[in-house]
């Protein structure tokens, strides 16, 4: 992100916000649509991101960093809203997932995965995002969901399972 750009919006100004929000509303959606499945939700939750970047910017101290704290805040907002709606865990031996049928139309491989990650239950696609995506280990998981280790571990395990089951399913 070029750093003028940066630095006008942390005086407030309103085009500059603008320009950022053109430049990182994209990319911070598919973070979003990542943890969630709502296209409601997707945008209540960029709404509330986009709010918190501009309230917070002139906190950052590194403006080089701005990409990756966006993106951190992004994901903080999703788990709130997971935390929020109360359905991030379910018991896992409850949970049945129904692979698509007869999908046989060759898409991109990330289109692909996300759209396989619809199928997983919320717990599981967040943990899943942390751990294999944003690089989260266990023991920080466990502490932004208030769980234990063993929980984003079990939950992890059960993600890639399923995943795996539905790659199979859709020849992917």
């Amino acid at each position: 992100m070029e750093r003028e750009l940066l630095l006008e919006c942390q005086r407030n100004n309103r085009n500059a916000q603008r320009k950022v929000y053109e430049k990182m509303a994209g990319r911070l959606y598919s973070v979003c649509r990542r943890y969630l499945k709502r296209d409601e939700d997707i945008e209540e939750v960029l709404a509330d991101t986009f709010y918190k970047i501009f309230m917070k910017i002139g906190q950052l101290q590194n403006l080089d960093t701005f990409d990756a704290w966006a993106r951190k805040i992004a994901v903080n907002e999703c788990l709130q809203k997971l935390r929020t709606d109360k359905a991030l865990f379910i018991p896992l031996d409850e949970y049945l997932v129904n692979a698509p049928e007869g999908s046989t139309e060759h898409i991109s491989f990330e289109k692909d995965i996300l759209n396989l990650l619809n199928f997983l239950p919320e717990g599981c696609r967040a943990i899943f995002n942390l751990f294999a995506i944003e690089g989260y280990p266990h023991k920080e998981i466990a502490a932004m969901l208030s769980i234990s280790e063993g929980t984003s571990k079990s939950q992890l395990n059960f993600a890639r399972k399923k995943l795996q089951e539905l790659l199979i399913n859709q020849n992917v």
